[in-house]
């Protein structure tokens, strides 16, 4: 008799609806098992076809190689010139240490073996070989420091990896970095019918399939450390964007440099708004206030969202800016020279508004028609100093405070005094009673304590632009000079205050005088060539640290070449740049970079039409939402 389980009959239909649904179920668990997509599926190319001299990655052209002699000593970075190679490039060191007791005993027999060849070549009457008295000095002196254990001894492997899309680009590729390692005697060649070996032996996983080492001690050891690019990273600053030479961070401090002064350089569409308007939202949130002159309406949405202060000027608008007000200053220096600096300033301010367009500077900067006389000049100080005395305000820092003039007192006393005074005053007479009445000629009315300030000047005349400008630029001047902060003054379309010479001298002393005051001055600007064809846009440029050159014209090119002494690929590069990229100069350093930006920021701050027309149809429009928590828009979760 057999005991066992009890089988169901083959044909009852219970059994056989179990066994298909089972059935049913596995093939539904096979093909989910089959869909489920691991991480080393995303990274894994599509194909790999290796051959004797290079291997093809998808459709990728790679080449391993290593290197096999060395110079007799290594000097500090001098894999820099391969890392900061404009090339993609995978690189893979190893590094065994070995035992002193091993290689002490090894030196002793080396050291034998060539003191004998030495005293054979001598009996013979051979010439003293220097080469193995070299040998016998250097195996003595690494005897004698790893006997103290000032050193120690390692077996050293190098590898790298290079691509290209086409066997023409790898080819390349291939002449420059051995080129470039042979100028340092350091040779390489590729793993011929190794290729899959020498793979495994580049990529992170610590495979050395290659196995080809050289001895090396600590100093030599350590001259390979990699990381010898150039770098523009720092503890304290914001992030700029991604250093292209070697995928690392661009985070800088541009106060940590002589000055705190900034230009950047670029053709319309190539994204430097973009750039500034990055730099300015990330460093408010490292406490630094933003003054921002926008003469075509690019900042109001990123202002708002911010919770900053949008000031719009034109004709219409019933803000007014006083150009006569005084710094209330404590500093007592400062307080003396109050009133004499604000005339050097005025004096600079009436000439460009009675000189007006034929007050342009041509070329190197010398005035046509419109220009004032010296005697002209000699009446309009006497009348601007007459009329502060009108308003009770002298040399004296306490006769500060009383409320200052304005233009149309300025209008009197000129329309009533001897000499030049009558035609001066009909020459001021339009920004009293005439067409560009009121916005300058009445007390200001704005006083903003706000960490962003931006003013509009899109509405205004191109006449007035200039003046608006200069009068603006003046305003935030006080304010710095009154409340001494971190502070950026972001003066966009800058050419416009470069036509006129007394504008652009008045630009040019606030770069020199930026730093004592705390404040950093960006000068942004799409016409290069007009800029850098004045002196004092090339004096604006020399007293500015930090340079940020995006893609330009071809005739800019030329221009920015001999400025900044590019290099000729450097050269090549700034009119082939996309969008976002440039060359970032700070001080002595620079580098090809990336202007990166979330998605928040992004929407904060792109003009890009495309791409604000479809926030505005998805109702995502930052402007709308009022004033948000950067902090946490920008980085939730930090």
């Amino acid at each position: 008799m057999a005991f066992g389980k009890k089988q169901a009959p083959l044909n009852d239909p219970v059994a056989i609806a179990q066994a298909q649904r089972m059935r049913e179920e596995q093939e539904v668990d096979e093909a989910f098992r089959k869909g489920i997509t691991a991480l080393r599926d995303f990274i894994a190319p599509s194909s790999i076809e290796f051959s004797k001299t290079h291997f093809q990655l998808g459709t990728r052209f790679a080449r391993t190689y290593y290197v096999y002699g060395y110079p007799r000593s290594l000097t500090t970075g001098w894999m820099s010139s391969m890392v900061n190679l404009d090339e993609i490039i995978d690189i893979s060191l190893y590094v065994y240490p070995v035992e002193s007791q091993v290689v002490l005993e090894n030196l002793r027999k080396k050291v034998a073996q060539l003191e004998a060849g030495l005293q054979i070549d001598a009996e013979k009457g051979r010439v003293r070989d220097p080469a193995k008295q070299n040998a016998i000095m250097d195996a003595e002196e690494m005897r004698d420091k790893l006997q103290v254990g000032e050193e120690r001894f390692f077996r050293f492997g190098f590898y790298f990896t290079i691509y290209g899309h086409t066997m023409e680009e790898l080819e390349f590729v291939s002449n420059k970095v051995e080129s470039i390692l042979g100028q340092q005697l350091v040779y390489s060649k590729p793993a011929s019918s190794q290729q899959e070996q020498g793979l495994n032996s580049a990529i992170p996983q610590f495979m050395d399939q290659l196995q080809i080492r050289r001895n090396m001690n600590t100093g030599a050891v350590s001259t390979s450390f990699p990381f010898t690019s150039a770098d523009l990273s720092q503890d304290n600053g914001i992030l700029y964007g991604i250093n292209m030479h070697n995928s690392g961070l661009v985070i800088f401090d541009r106060f940590s440099l002589e000055n705190g002064n900034a230009v950047v350089f670029a053709k319309s569409g190539a994204g430097k708004s973009f750039t500034v308007k990055l730099e300015a939202i990330r460093s408010m949130m490292m406490g630094t206030e933003i003054f921002i002159i926008d003469p075509e309406n690019e900042y109001q949405r990123m202002c708002e969202a911010v919770g900053g202060a949008y000031v719009r000027l034109s004709l219409s608008s019933p803000t007014r800016i006083n150009p006569f007000d005084l710094p209330q200053v404590i500093d007592t220096e400062e307080a003396d020279n109050a009133l004499r600096s604000n005339l050097i300033t005025l004096h600079g301010l009436l000439r460009l508004m009675m000189g007006g367009a034929s007050a342009q500077m041509q070329g190197g900067g010398g005035l046509m028609n419109g220009a004032l006389t010296p005697s002209e000049e000699a009446d309009l100080d006497a009348a601007l100093i007459e009329t502060y005395a009108k308003a009770g305000i002298t040399n004296d820092p306490l006769t500060h405070t009383s409320q200052p003039p304005t233009i149309n007192d300025l209008y009197d006393t000129l329309l009533h005094m001897g000499g030049n005074g009558p035609n001066l005053a009909q020459r001021l007479r339009k920004y009293t009673s005439g067409t560009f009445a009121g916005i300058f000629s009445q007390q200001s009315n704005i006083n903003i304590n706000n960490p962003m300030v931006v003013f509009n000047i899109r509405d205004l005349e191109d006449e007035l632009r200039p003046v608006a400008m200069f009068i603006v630029l003046n305003y935030i001047w006080n304010k710095t000079k009154s409340d001494q902060r971190r502070r950026l003054l972001l003066v966009d379309e800058a050419w416009q205050l470069m036509k006129y010479e007394d504008s652009a001298n008045f630009m040019f002393s606030l770069a020199k005088r930026a730093r004592k005051y705390n404040l950093g001055i960006t000068t942004i600007t799409q016409d290069v060539e007009d800029f850098m064809g004045s002196r004092m846009g090339r004096a604006i440029v020399a007293n500015s640290s930090m340079q940020i050159l995006l893609k330009q014209s071809a005739s800019a090119v030329d221009v920015l070449s001999g400025v900044f002494k590019l290099t000729s690929e450097e050269r090549k590069r700034l009119s082939q740049f996309p969008v976002g990229q440039g060359l970032f100069f700070a001080g002595q350093n620079h580098v090809h970079i990336q202007i990166t930006a979330s998605p928040t920021e992004t929407n904060l701050i792109t003009t890009n039409p495309e791409q604000v027309r479809r926030m505005e149809q998805s109702g995502n429009m930052a402007g709308s939402q009022g004033t948000i928590d950067l902090q946490n828009r920008l980085y939730p979760g930090v």
